[in-house]
C-alpha cells in the first residue's frame, strides 16, 4: 500500500469514527471529543518516545515508560517538563487508560483527573500558558454524550477505543506528520459539514499553502511567522511544510479571539510536533488587545481575517493614535474592520518581510475611509500584488475573495495584478485549488501596472483584461430571422382569432 493509499485509508477510518460516534452531538461540537482524544493519544506517545529514547541512550535498552510505576516515574518529572513542557504519569497515559476504559465505572472522573493533571504539570513553568485550558472544551460530563454517567462513559470508552485503533504507523516513522494530517482532515471534514460555523475556524489547506509559499519566495529560512487571526493554526503550520519547521528559527506566533479555536490552535501545534518553546499563541482581540508587541516585527505574515466584522473604530478615541493605525490618518469604518487588520499586519511586518492576506473583495473598491487607507497603502508603495481568487473556495461562504500581498521594501513602484478567478477544480461541494492551479498562481508574478490612478480602486477588473465571451453575430441574418418570427406570429394570431370567432358564433347542446 502506497503512502497516499495509507493516507486515504486513514481518512476513511476517521470519517467512519466520527459518523459512528457522533450520535446526538452536532458534528462541529463533536470534533472537540475526536480531536481532544487524538491530542491525548499524541502527547502520550510523544512523551513515551522521548523518555524511552533518553533511557535507552544511557544503556537501559529494555526500558518501557508505559510499564513503570507512577512512583518511579516522579523522579524524571522536573527535567522532562523543562524539555517537553508537560508530564504524564504512566498510569495516566492514553494507552493505559484505554486498557481499562470499558471496565472503569468512573471513566469520566478518571479522564477529568488525567486532563487536569496534564495541565497542572506545567504550572509555574515556562510552558504553563501553552498547556493551560487545552482540555477545557473536552467536557466528559456533557449530557450530549449520554443521559447518565453509564451512557456517557460508554461513549467515552468507544472514542478512546476508536482513536486508539487508528493506524498511525510506527511512531518513529513520520508519525508526527500523520497525526497532523489526521487533524487537518478532521478540521476539513467538520468545517465542510458545519456551514458558516466552520468557515471561521479553518482555511483550506491548499489556500494556506499558497499564502505561505508567496511570503517565502527566495528564502530558505525565516526568523518568525505570524497570523493575527490564526484560527486553528493551519496557515501558520504551512510554513513547517514549505520551509521545514527547523527553518522557522524563532517560532510560530498567532492570536485568536475565539477561546475554543484558540485551544484547537495550540493542540494543532503539538500535533505537528512543534514544541512549546517554538510557538506563542495568544487569546484576545488582535485589534484592541494585541498580545505580541514585544515579539514584532515578523518576517512572514499570513492571515484570513474575518470579513467585514464590526470593531470599535473611531468610537475609541485612543485608536487613532495607535502606531498601527495612525500613519494612515484614518481608521477603518466601525462596520468593516477588514483594513484595520491590514494596517495592523503592515505595522508588524519586518522591513524585508512579506504579508499575504485573504481579503473581502469590497476592500479593493469601497469608498470613504477605506479609499483613504488604500491611498495611504498605494502612495507609500506597500501593495506588491493583488490576486483575485476563484469563488466558493472557503467554508461558510461562496464569495470570490482576493489576496493582497504587502511589502515594505519593494524594488520598484509597480503592482502586480493576477486574475486567478478561473484557477480551480470542483471538489465535492466546494471549489479547490489543485497543485497545478496553485503553482500557476505562484509563478504568475509577471506584468506590472501603476495603480495610483482610477480613484485608488484596486479591483482586479480595473486592470486585468477579462476574457471576451461575446459571440459574433451577423446583424442582417439576425434581422431576417426576427422578421420571419414576426410573420409567423401574425399568421398564428389570425388563425386563433378565426377559431375564437367560430366558437362564439356556434351553438351548444
Amino acid at each position: 500500500m502506497t503512502k497516499e493509499q495509507e493516507r486515504e485509508e486513514l481518512h476513511r477510518t476517521i470519517w467512519q469514527i466520527a459518523n459512528d460516534l457522533r450520535g446526538s452531538v452536532d458534528g462541529w461540537d463533536f470534533k472537540t471529543y475526536v480531536l481532544g482524544m487524538l491530542f491525548y493519544r499524541f502527547i502520550s506517545e510523544n512523551l513515551t518516545l522521548y523518555i524511552n529514547t533518553e533511557e535507552q541512550r544511557t544503556g537501559n535498552k529494555n526500558f518501557d515508560y508505559t510499564k513503570i510505576s507512577d512512583k518511579d516515574a516522579e523522579f524524571g518529572r522536573t527535567d522532562t517538563v523543562k524539555e517537553k513542557g508537560f508530564y504524564i504519569l504512566p498510569s495516566e497515559l492514553f494507552e493505559n487508560v484505554r486498557k481499562n476504559a470499558k471496565t472503569d465505572a468512573n471513566l469520566n472522573e478518571t479522564l477529568s483527573k488525567v486532563f487536569t493533571n496534564i495541565e497542572n504539570s506545567a504550572k509555574g513553568t515556562d510552558s504553563e500558558d501553552d498547556l493551560k485550558g487545552l482540555f477545557k472544551d473536552l467536557d466528559v460530563n456533557n449530557d450530549k454524550l449520554g443521559g447518565n454517567v453509564a451512557k456517557r462513559n460508554e461513549r467515552l470508552a468507544k472514542i478512546l477505543e476508536s482513536i486508539g485503533d487508528l493506524k498511525l504507523g510506527d511512531y518513529q516513522d513520520n508519525t508526527n506528520d500523520i497525526f497532523g494530517d489526521a487533524y487537518e482532515f478532521l478540521m476539513t471534514m467538520y468545517a465542510s459539514n458545519a456551514g458558516k460555523s466552520g468557515g471561521e475556524f479553518f482555511t483550506p489547506q491548499e489556500v494556506s499553502e499558497l499564502l505561505a509559499e508567496m511570503t517565502v519566495v527566495g528564502k530558505k529560512q525565516v526568523n518568525k511567522v505570524y497570523d493575527p487571526c490564526c484560527g486553528s493554526g493551519s496557515l501558520l503550520l504551512k510554513f513547517a511544510k514549505v520551509l521545514g519547521k527547523e527553518n522557522v528559527r524563532q517560532g510560530f506566533y498567532g492570536q485568536e479571539t475565539n477561546i475554543t479555536t484558540y485551544n484547537l490552535c495550540r493542540i494543532n501545534m503539538f500535533l505537528h510536533d512543534i514544541n512549546y518553546e517554538k510557538f506563542n499563541i495568544a487569546h484576545g482581540d488582535t485589534l484592541t488587545e494585541p498580545k505580541h508587541w514585544d515579539d514584532e516585527p515578523f518576517d512572514c505574515i499570513v492571515s484570513n481575517p474575518p470579513y467585514s466584522i464590526k470593531w470599535e473604530g473611531d468610537a475609541n478615541p485612543l485608536l487613532i493614535n495607535d502606531p498601527r493605525f495612525s500613519p494612515a490618518g484614518v481608521l477603518a469604518p466601525k462596520s468593516k474592520a477588514d483594513l484595520a487588520f491590514t494596517l495592523h499586519m503592515l505595522s508588524w511586518l519586518s522591513t524585508s518581510g512579506t504579508a499575504a492576506i485573504v481579503e473581502f473583495p469590497g476592500v479593493l473598491y469601497r469608498s470613504g475611509a477605506e479609499q483613504k487607507i488604500r491611498k495611504y497603502l498605494i502612495d507609500n508603495n506597500y501593495i506588491d500584488t493583488v490576486i483575485q481568487l476563484p469563488p466558493d473556495l472557503f467554508f461558510g461562504t461562496t464569495i470570490a475573495t482576493c489576496v493582497i500581498i504587502l511589502k515594505k521594501s519593494k524594488k520598484d513602484n509597480a503592482t502586480l495584478f493576477i486574475d486567478a478567478s478561473g484557477e480551480f477544480v470542483r471538489g465535492g461541494n466546494k471549489n479547490k485549488l489543485n497543485e497545478a492551479n496553485r503553482k500557476k498562481i505562484l509563478n504568475a508574478f509577471v506584468g506590472r501596472k501603476d495603480i495610483a490612478a482610477n480613484d485608488y480602486n484596486i479591483a482586479i477588473s480595473s486592470y486585468v483584461k477579462q476574457e471576451n465571451t461575446t459571440v459574433e453575430v451577423n446583424i442582417e441574418k439576425l434581422n431576417a430571422h426576427i422578421a420571419d418570427i414576426v410573420t409567423k406570429q401574425n399568421k398564428l394570431r389570425t388563425a386563433i382569432d378565426e377559431i375564437v370567432a367560430d366558437l362564439e358564433g356556434g351553438t351548444y347542446e
